[in-house]
């Protein structure tokens, strides 16, 4: 079985910053693409960026040149650095992950919430 955890959500100033891991745990062959999502009340999740396992790259134009994802292949765990977080920030954020273990599934943490007050 497969789990992703996710930690380091909480409440922060705007301007100030968080960062959130990721940790792929289970019977893992391979692991694709990872990558963080974003739920705000109210609204659609959306992809916050993704990370290949070469190490390429995407972000949302809400948060480019604010977030850096990056990834540790040998510990399975995805990052998302936030800085310059804004109050519109403030959303449960969500890892996932492309794994391969007989065949390749997409799997989703439980999600952590982050929240930038004003």
């Amino acid at each position: 079985q497969v789990q992703l955890v996710e930690s380091g959500g909480g409440l922060v100033q705007a301007g100030g910053s968080l960062r959130l891991s990721c940790a792929a745990s289970g019977s893992i062959f391979r692991i694709n693409d990872m990558g963080w999502y974003r739920q705000a009340p109210g609204k659609q999740r959306e992809l916050v960026a993704t990370i290949t396992s070469g190490g390429s790259t995407i972000y949302a134009h809400s948060v480019k040149g604010r977030f850096t994802i990056s990834r540790d292949n040998a510990k399975n765990t995805v990052y998302l650095q936030m800085n310059s977080l804004k109050p519109e920030d403030t959303a449960v954020y969500y890892c996932n992950a492309y794994i391969a273990v007989v065949t390749t599934s997409q799997y989703w943490g439980q999600g952590t919430q982050v929240t930038v007050s004003s």
